[in-house]
């Protein structure tokens, strides 16, 4: 039986779970007030409360507002979601405060509350009606076009709080058992979405290491045979604003979860066996910082090594490549065996040439490899220690060898 992609999805993240357990070190008072004290960070804010149509302005209207900066995690929200909140406003209920930060005189990114706001402003511009009401229930299937005068007024005089991180903040932020130094608008962009719904790990990466690294993975997520590989919606749209909103990619598991990203970075995260050791997920943070002040140049090589080799693989298996089953209609991809593929692959590059010669071989080989192994875990989740990944890697390498 073959798994949809949910269970994609979980085979992905269940490879993030870190096994291993904090070195906790029991410290002195006196050395945890010293901590305390020599701590450079300092957040400077102010509180201010928006009407909705205030909002609606600045998100609408003017770019003041930046609704979605780079490290912001993909649209999540149903359109029941989105009208849970509009119930919320019109019965006065508090909403959380949103978390904007002052990137330059008066020019403000979301940190918090994106959905929230994404929402209000999908409302109030009838791009969506309300459906699952919980306690004004008549209102379903009205947008805010259609809304009785009472109604929209009431709404239009609803505010929420927002706080705003000010300039003057100062100091960043080093994290335990690492070099680095991050951003402050980063670090609170972690602490506050950690506290609600639980952000992936690729999403913390993703809000954590910025640069053209990062920009490389979101921007690999997007190409044509990635996407059709694993059944994302291609992007089709010149406006990257268009094709982030498109529906069915909002819908798509891999998608809404980062889980795309992290793919590709496993093959940069996984192509030197000296970085194989840990958990994944050590893995995977690892090759983030490693590359965090890469150029774009650098990030450019990266990008074209990689299309390459994803290019080859997808013409060495007619279009199906990781799969268990090649032949079976409905048998998906699975990311165990993508990594050993690409990988080995990369490793054997320079004999492509061979290796397209022997397409049918490898194929024939390849579904003996896959079919004995297909229930033992080995090429799946099921198996992701350090010696785990290197088996999978060796095994493939050792079935293209053959061919070259």
């Amino acid at each position: 039986m073959v798994d949809g992609p949910d269970e994609l999805v979980d085979e992905i993240e269940a490879s993030e779970d870190d096994p291993s357990s904090e070195d906790v070190r029991e410290a002195t008072d006196e050395s945890v007030e010293d901590e305390l004290v020599r701590q450079p960070f300092r957040v400077v804010y102010q509180t201010n409360n928006f009407l909705l149509p205030q909002i609606r302005d600045l998100i609408i209207v003017g770019d003041d507002v930046n609704l979605r900066p780079e490290y912001q995690r993909r649209l999540r929200w149903s359109n029941q979601q989105k009208s849970l909140l509009i119930e919320s406003l019109l019965l006065n209920v508090p909403v959380p405060p949103v978390f904007f930060y002052e990137n330059d005189l008066a020019r403000y990114e979301v940190m918090d509350g994106q959905q929230r706001l994404n929402a209000i402003k999908e409302f109030l511009n009838n791009e969506f009606q309300l459906r699952g009401l919980q306690i004004i229930s008549s209102l379903n299937g009205r947008s805010y076009a259609k809304l009785p005068p009472k109604v929209k007024r009431s709404l239009d005089r609803a505010s929420i709080s927002a706080i705003v991180l000010l300039q003057e903040s100062q100091g960043k932020i080093k994290k335990a058992g690492s070099s680095r130094f991050y951003e402050l608008r980063r670090f609170v962009f972690e602490r506050l979405n950690t506290g609600g719904k639980r952000l992936s790990a690729q999403e913390i990466r993703n809000a954590i290491y910025g640069g053209e690294f990062n920009d490389l993975i979101v921007r690999l997520s997007r190409n044509e045979i990635f996407t059709r590989v694993w059944g994302i919606p291609a992007y089709t749209n010149a406006d990257p604003n268009e094709y982030y909103e498109e529906e069915s990619r909002q819908k798509n598991s891999l998608y809404k979860t980062m889980g795309d990203c992290q793919l590709v970075l496993r093959f940069f995260a996984l192509d030197n066996d000296e970085h194989i050791h840990g958990s994944m997920k050590s893995m995977l943070d690892r090759c983030m910082e490693r590359n965090l002040d890469i150029t774009r140049d650098e990030a450019n090589a990266l990008g074209e090594r990689y299309v390459l080799r994803l290019a080859l693989v997808d013409q060495l298996f007619d279009g199906v490549p990781f799969r268990l089953n090649q032949k079976s209609g409905d048998s998906r991809p699975i990311a165990g065996v993508y990594d050993g593929v690409m990988i080995a692959v990369d490793q054997f590059w320079r004999k492509r040439t061979k290796l397209l010669a022997n397409k049918q071989a490898i194929q024939n080989d390849y579904a003996a490899l896959t079919r004995k192994l297909a229930k033992t875990g080995t090429l799946t989740g099921a198996a992701n220690t350090a010696a785990d990944i290197k088996e999978r890697i060796a095994l493939f390498r050792d079935l293209f060898k053959a061919y070259v």
